[in-house]
């Protein structure tokens, strides 16, 4: 079996793939797409980090014979995760090697911000002696705004503590009693951005943190606020950020991420309040170690056992067991994910229900499925089939499990019921056939929904006019509706509309939807 080592990995990594009896490495980096997709169809195994591009052309070129990617490292947004899934290739990554790297790398930026470091070297080189001009700040009993409170997150918070900092957290998808129970004071965002002398991000990119730190949210800091961006370009808003800068309301910035990597000849770069690293995060002797280690094993792992450690598609279970749960873990996902966008405030718990025949199979990989697909809109990068147990109950998530043999109208039915602080919803699902997920159930309402693709679930009134009002809005925006279903309440006089579109409704249209009168929720999916 051949392994291609792709991007640099730690010697340590390459030297566990060529010492493996039946594994053979190359290792051949800085190809060009070009280049990299004319020889990936001679490998079993992609070994990656950031640099190497994992598009849907590469993956076709890479089919039938590539069989996992394995990124050392978190981050996965350059690898095409529903392209690899669809030809069946599992994509790891190693969650945990550089997390405390990761965290260091924000402390240092925002002490080497305070005290004017870069520049203080900058100048001494250029044989200038600039002490009073680069006075800097005491950190001690400043207020560190944390948002998010994963792994890195709270290392971060850990650390500002230690430096005897007064911290404050922001974190949507953590109850509050979890952050105060680590020691530290829970706080709205409004409430970090007005508190806050530094704010640091540690989330995902995902569609609701791009642009997080935008002109309004400067609006509501502090004068004199400082920024620290360790996480993922695109979070903090660079050219609103240039502005804030420009104007004195932010007093500096420290980054290591950017939309563009690299840069270029961005404004932000000439600015001398601002430092920066080249996306350095993760770039330490011990964290390098740590993942080239782990992605070998994995790689290793999956080749020789068919054992599935650390995958973001696939859950941990034997391939006789996968072949047998694959149309329920499909379903199971699909469910987790449409119950995250349902979800309002902190979760809490999570019930899930197994009723019917399942032929006496072994169910944990399913409500792995649906925890991965819960969470994955809220964590995105750190969330696979291994540790998605394990994060539910680092955020305080209680899970319960039941089953019964008797079901009333369906030979199997997998339900799920989400609690949190301000909602509770139950999503119900079955398997048609043999292989085709459907929603049969949402809240008080039945229908039959495919879970995939861009969708709408809107509330109405079973009034005449409702439908075609919704149609008139979307066609009028050139809006194609793949597919239309329409639920009942059990008992009152309300619709569920699930819509599957062609493209995306845009933010502006879901508002002129909700505008219209008989309508009483739209709440767009993606799926």
């Amino acid at each position: 079996m051949k392994v291609l080592v792709s991007d640099n990995l730690g010697e340590v990594g390459i030297r566990m793939f060529r010492e493996e009896e039946g594994i053979e490495a190359d290792v051949k980096t800085g190809l060009s797409p070009q280049e990299l997709k004319a020889i990936i169809g001679n490998y079993d195994a992609l070994a990656i980090r950031s640099a190497t591009k994992v598009t849907e052309e590469l993956l076709e070129a890479a089919s039938p014979r590539l069989r996992v990617v394995g990124r050392a490292g978190i981050g996965l947004d350059n690898v095409d995760i529903p392209a690899a899934t669809k030809r069946g290739i599992v994509v790891m990554n190693t969650p945990g090697g550089n997390v405390v790297t990761t965290a260091e790398h924000a402390i240092a930026m925002m002490l080497a911000l305070t005290r004017n470091i870069p520049q203080g070297t900058a100048t001494l080189k250029a044989g200038k002696w600039e002490k009073k001009k680069l006075q800097g700040k005491e950190i001690c009993n400043k207020f560190l705004g944390v948002v998010g409170f994963g792994k890195i997150g709270s290392i971060v918070a850990d650390r500002g503590r230690g430096l005897k900092m007064q911290v404050i957290v922001h974190d949507p998808y953590i109850s509050p009693d979890r952050i105060e129970k680590a020691g530290f004071e829970s706080v709205s965002l409004d409430e970090l951005y007005s508190r806050a002398d530094y704010i640091t991000v540690h989330v995902p990119k995902l569609k609701d943190t791009a642009g997080l730190l935008n002109k309004e949210a400067f609006a509501k800091m502090k004068y004199g606020v400082m920024i620290i961006n360790c996480a993922r370009g695109g979070i903090v808003n660079e050219a609103d950020l240039y502005e804030a800068i420009k104007s004195g309301k932010v007093a500096g910035a420290a980054l290591d991420v950017f939309e563009t990597e690299p840069p270029g000849d961005s404004p932000l770069i000439g600015l001398d309040r601002v430092i920066c690293t080249p996306h350095l995060g993760a770039s330490t002797e011990e964290a390098q170690t740590n993942v080239a280690v782990a992605v070998a094993d994995q790689i290793i792992q999956y080749l020789k056992n068919g054992t599935v450690i650390n995958a973001v598609n696939v859950p941990s279970v034997t391939g006789e067991l996968l072949a047998k749960l694959n149309p329920y873990l499909t379903l199971g996902d699909r469910m987790g994910c449409l119950h995250a966008q349902l979800c309002k405030g902190p979760l809490k718990e999570v019930v899930i229900e197994y009723t019917g025949d399942f032929q006496e199979l072994d169910m944990s990989p399913v409500t792995t499925a649906i925890l991965k697909g819960l969470l994955t809109p809220m964590i995105k990068d750190a969330v696979n089939s291994v540790n998605a147990p394990v994060i539910a109950k680092d955020r305080g998530i209680k899970v319960t499990e039941t089953s019964s043999a008797g079901a009333e109208d369906y030979l199997n039915l997998i339900t799920v019921r989400t609690k949190t602080a301000e909602t509770t919803n139950t999503v119900s699902g079955t398997i048609f056939g043999k292989h085709e997920a459907r929603v049969v159930k949402i809240n008080h309402f039945r229908l039959e929904m495919i879970p995939q693709g861009h969708a709408a679930i809107i509330h109405n009134l079973d009034r005449p006019g409702a439908i075609g009002s919704i149609g008139s809005i979307l066609g009028k925006h050139n809006i194609n509706i793949s597919r239309m279903q329409v639920g009942q309440e059990e008992e009152g006089e309300n619709n569920i509309i699930f819509l599957r579109t062609d493209t995306p409704i845009p933010p502006e249209v879901v508002q002129e939807l909700r505008n219209l009168p008989l309508i009483k929720t739209v709440t767009p999916l993606e799926l």
